[in-house]
């Protein structure tokens, strides 16, 4: 058996020029030493380890597998070949010429002992002096830990824990940029008292403790993507705050080995390491290039750019990698170089490749070429368009909302896995609110939604038009009220600083439409209710650092004069008020800017919070000297157009203040105000009629209605009639959905309203 082994580590020698200790006569880059000696020292871009001797841990029995076989032998998938397969693709490929070989010793007992215990020591050293006899007898023993042990296994151990250190020290110190260390035995899965799974000594968690104890880092990032959870690793640093542990692995519900709950996503570490162990456990096989790179994109690199760490290993396990049937994923070479793109970002560069697992002798090749261009600053091969699976996306999303608690920088929503068209339509929280307010409206005031004939009109603010029945009547005091605003303040309690779960219980919504509409309809008036929020929003308008606008929003104007062309007009009530409240205040100064409403229009009420506001047109003095008469602006004292004299006489003066901040409050603390305000219009127009002559004779309301539809004049009778029957709420004149020439009441014949 250790002569085949001899064998094979000695071609190894004299074919491959990078294990020789020459460094005049092994090709390594080194800085020239017949350069001048002023010129400055060049560090080496990456550093290897590598010793054939390490080939020397093998299974009873062994012989190696011949070069033209592409997966494992017929012994154990952890056999010596996995690391000559890689050191010779490596060579042949020109890479190990461009790398400096790094000069390692054995690890020592101190050194293991900064993870391991020293009863766990003497057990692996305590293989060395065993017989072949013991060995054969003991192989079910080992088989429970998933190990094979021989005379040379603790050599091994100690050559590729020492290998993995000086990886570290070596980038740490500034000797190397980067490194790969290929060695073996692995070591993610040795617990501090145990070895298992392949593994004596923990070769990653002793490496970050010597650096570290040595103060040549003082955090350290070990990202694991074997396909085996490191269970060791995690239990060296589970109350460490200063090393972050990342692994993506299969999990299978705790069925895959190491066969636990250990990897599981809530295990976060405890104490000060709390939120220090991230594990993205995938539920099956079968998960390849485009759920790896989304776990990197939505976890591990915003966790990793927020740790911010001095140094970065690889726990390097290829068993992820396509072709590998212990692991069964499909993570191809260019995968593996994209993943280790992404981290050299971190620490300036400073990352260690350690080898772990990795069972296919192609693939672990193949895989490990790709990782060692990237170290030598080559961009990784191009990928496919990639798509992360249904159930890739939902693990990442569980895993978000688990991590959000310790990292600031994991968007929950933004891992929420995409809505698939076989599931059920989401309902947005504006629509939820309409639908609510259609009915406590119309249960408590008997409100009606008006339709909108206009499609565009329809699909924008459906259901967000409320009248009362006979909108179209003069009804008892000959006054109809138009109040136009948004939502409410939704106030939203979540679950906690870093999730956007809301906490339904104390979430709730303030709406000061309940206080106008039973004002408004205990004094006896008629009403009409726009709320002028456009479905939900997908992009946030950006601030205005003016305070004066010349318009308002162009969707809420075009809804408003809808509203006035087939609504307000056609209604017998002489007297109007319009009342806005928050962003609405714009779409009434919309209306009026583009509609003649002096002649029916008695007052203007805008309640305004910190927003900005719509001037008046000012080419139009008539309309500007109306204005200054009938409208109140409502602000809060904090507003900063107080300051400005020029500001407020653009927005026709007659400026009031409250000492409430947010605009529903404000609402409410000047309703009385608001109420007396309309009284005194509304007593001073009937106190003209007593007084004025009679005014002259305008068009009659059933031309009006021909003149406001265009030409259609039956539509508008037809609704003009709807709207005198009991039980019907009414319906918009047909085809009045263009907004053309337009004739109201009163007006001289051809007047031309301002287009949109």
């Amino acid at each position: 058996m250790l002569e085949h082994v001899a064998l094979a580590t000695a071609s190894v020698q004299l074919s491959n020029p990078g294990s020789s200790s020459n460094s005049h006569a092994n090709g390594h880059l080194e800085v020239s030493s017949s350069s001048s000696s002023s010129s400055p020292a060049r560090m080496v871009r990456s550093g290897f380890i590598y010793d054939p001797l390490m080939m020397l841990h093998c299974p009873d029995g062994y012989v190696p597998t011949q070069d033209h076989v592409l997966v494992s032998g017929d012994s154990h998938p952890e056999e010596p070949m996995r690391i000559h397969r890689i050191f010779t693709r490596l060579a042949e490929q020109g890479i190990i010429k461009r790398m400096k070989k790094l000069e390692f010793s054995q690890v020592t007992f101190d050194q293991i002992r900064l993870v391991h215990t020293e009863e766990h020591w003497n057990r692996v050293q305590g293989t060395e002096t065993l017989t072949d006899q013991y060995i054969k007898q003991s192989k079910k023993y080992y088989d429970q830990v998933s190990l094979y042990v021989c005379r040379e296994s603790a050599h091994c151990a100690r050559l590729s824990c020492g290998g993995v250190i000086q990886a570290c020290l070596s980038v740490c110190k500034g000797e190397v940029r980067n490194a790969f260390a290929i060695v073996r035995p692995p070591g993610h899965h040795a617990e501090p008292d145990e070895h298992m799974g392949f593994c004596f000594y923990n070769n990653v968690a002793v490496a970050a403790k010597e650096v570290m104890q040595k103060g040549l880092a003082k955090k350290v990032l070990i990202l694991d993507w074997d396909v085996h959870h490191g269970n060791g690793t995690q239990r060296a640093f589970w109350d460490d705050p200063n090393v972050l542990y990342i692994s993506v692995h299969r999990h299978d519900g705790g069925r895959f080995y190491p066969t636990s709950d250990f990897g599981a996503m809530d295990m976060v570490g405890e104490g000060p390491g709390e939120g220090k162990s991230v594990n993205i456990p995938w539920p099956s096989a079968g998960f390849g290039d485009g759920d790896y790179i989304y776990a990197f994109q939505k976890i591990v690199m915003p966790i990793a750019y927020e740790f911010a760490p001095d140094l970065v290993i690889i726990s390097a396990g290829f068993d992820a990698a396509d072709g590998d049937t212990i692991g069964g994923c499909t993570v191809s070479p260019a995968a593996y170089g994209h993943m280790t793109h992404m981290l050299c970002a971190l620490a300036g560069g400073k990352v260690v490749v350690a080898l772990e697992g990795g069972y296919n002798l192609e693939a672990i090749s193949r895989s490990s070429l790709a990782v060692a261009q990237v170290l030598l600053g080559e961009t990784p091969a191009e990928l496919p368009f990639l798509e992360a699976s249904e159930v890739a996306t939902e693990v990442i999303h569980q895993v978000a909302k688990i991590q959000s608690k310790y990292w600031k920088s994991i968007d929950v929503k933004a891992c929420e896995p995409l809505e698939t068209e076989d599931q059920l339509a989401p309902v947005s929280i504006p629509d939820l609110l309409k639908i609510h307010r259609a009915y406590h409206m119309f249960d408590k005031h008997q409100l009606f939604q008006i339709p909108l004939a206009s499609p565009e009109l329809e699909e924008a603010f459906a259901g967000q038009v409320i009248c009362n029945e006979a909108v179209y009547e003069a009804g008892p005091k000959d006054t109809l009220v138009v109040f136009v605003h948004d939502f409410g303040n939704l106030r939203v309690e979540t679950d906690g600083v870093s999730t956007t779960n809301v906490h339904m219980t104390n979430s709730y919504l303030l709406d000061s439409s309940d206080k106008i509409v039973d004002w408004v309809r205990g004094e006896g008036y008629g009403i009409i209710d726009v709320n002028v929020l456009a479905q939900l929003p997908t992009r946030l308008e950006q601030p205005q650092k003016q305070m004066v606008r010349i318009s308002g929003p162009a969707a809420a104007g075009k809804l408003i004069r809808y509203i006035w062309d087939n609504y307000v007009e056609l209604s017998e009530a002489s007297n109007v008020i319009l009342i806005g409240h928050g962003t609405g205040c714009n779409s009434i100064m919309e209306l009026i800017n583009h509609r003649d409403v002096a002649r029916k229009v008695k007052a203007v009420i805008q309640v305004a919070g910190m927003h900005s506001l719509v001037r008046i047109d000012p080419e139009n003095e008539t309309r500007r000297a109306w204005f200054k008469q009938s409208n109140q602006i409502y602000v809060p004292s904090a507003h900063p157009i107080l300051a400005d004299d020029r500001a407020k006489r653009r927005l026709g003066g007659q400026i009031f203040t409250s000492e409430r901040a947010k605009v529903v409050d404000v609402l409410l603390d000047v309703l009385p105000r608001i109420k007396d305000f309309v009284s005194t219009k509304l007593d001073t127009k009937a106190a003209s009629e007593t007084t004025a002559p009679a005014p002259a004779v305008g068009i009659d309301a059933p031309t009006a209605a021909a003149a406001t539809v265009d030409g259609d004049g039956d539509a508008a009778a037809n609704a003009a009639a709807a709207a005198t029957q009991p039980n019907r709420a009414p319906v918009a004149a047909a085809g009045n959905t263009a907004e053309s020439t337009h004739v109201p009441n009163g007006n001289v014949e051809g007047q031309t309203s301002v287009p949109i």
